[in-house]
């Protein structure tokens, strides 16, 4: 008996071709747990990718070595600066007692490091107010009392802000320059709004005023008054004795006697 197979063949064919059709309907196995599937390709062209910028050269043996990029520093908030020691200066004054001001680093934390700097120098004690105009401002801090010294140190950059000029207001002086503020500043005697945004104001006399405007007027005044000591009021030092805080009086005009009244008229 022969038995044939070519049936069994053409079977087992049809059976692989309907495997195969299968396979190819059904979706992807699922990832791993824990991982992700890998997205499918896509037919899209990839976005270019911009090349990366070509290293800078090193620096010769001449050239200066190159400082990184200063950060921004963020404006110091009141709670921060007000009523703290290290941020008020005191000012005891010729004309009898301690002056106390409030420096402002929030709008000019360069001129507040100048003059904190200065003064822990010792560079202000016995400087006098060589330019005082009543009504308007009292002004100080050149060692050659004339209106034209300063410090050793570099002049800073002016940063104007929006702080008034009122009563009682701590600005720096400067030349025509905005960027020629050094050493020299000056106390408001009455407000002048004229000044904003053109001289640099950074802190406000909140006590001892009446010292202030005790000080003698005059471009420059008959008899000076000084700055006996300024110091940071952090390093707590002592008002100095009484009898440091005096200054020369101005000669007191001779008074005009009866027989100079009554005196013929010379001609």
């Amino acid at each position: 008996m022969k038995f044939s197979f070519r049936p069994v063949i053409l079977t087992a064919m049809a059976f692989g071709l309907a495997a195969s059709a299968a396979a190819q309907d059904a979706p992807p196995a699922p990832a791993p747990q824990g991982s992700e599937a890998p997205p499918p390709a896509s037919s899209e062209p990839a976005p270019p990718v911009e090349a990366p910028p070509a290293p800078a050269p090193a620096p010769s043996a001449g050239d200066a070595v190159p400082t990184a990029a200063a950060t921004a520093v963020p404006a110091m908030t009141p709670d921060q600066y007000i009523n703290n020691p290290e941020y008020m200066l005191d000012l005891d004054l010729s004309t009898g007692g301690r002056v106390v001001i409030q420096l402002y680093p929030n709008v000019a934390p360069g001129h507040v490091e100048r003059l904190k700097t200065l003064a822990r120098a010792g560079f202000y004690d016995g400087i006098k107010f060589h330019r005082v105009i009543d009504g308007f401002m009292a002004q100080t801090g050149d060692p050659t009392a004339t209106g034209q010294g300063g410090s050793q140190l570099p002049d800073i950059k002016a940063e104007f802000n929006d702080t008034p000029h009122l009563r009682g207001t701590l600005s720096m002086a400067r030349a025509e320059s905005p960027d020629s503020a050094n050493s020299q500043f000056f106390i408001m005697l009455q407000p002048r709004f004229s000044l904003d945004h053109r001289y640099t104001a950074f802190g406000r006399v909140i006590s001892g005023m009446q010292y202030v405007d005790a000080v003698q007027k005059g471009e420059p005044p008959a008899m000076m008054s000084r700055i006996v000591q300024m110091s940071v009021a952090a390093d707590n030092k002592p008002i100095p004795a009484a009898s440091m805080l005096t200054e020369a009086q101005p000669a007191a005009s001779a008074a005009v006697t009866v027989d100079q009244l009554n005196a013929p008229i010379k001609k």
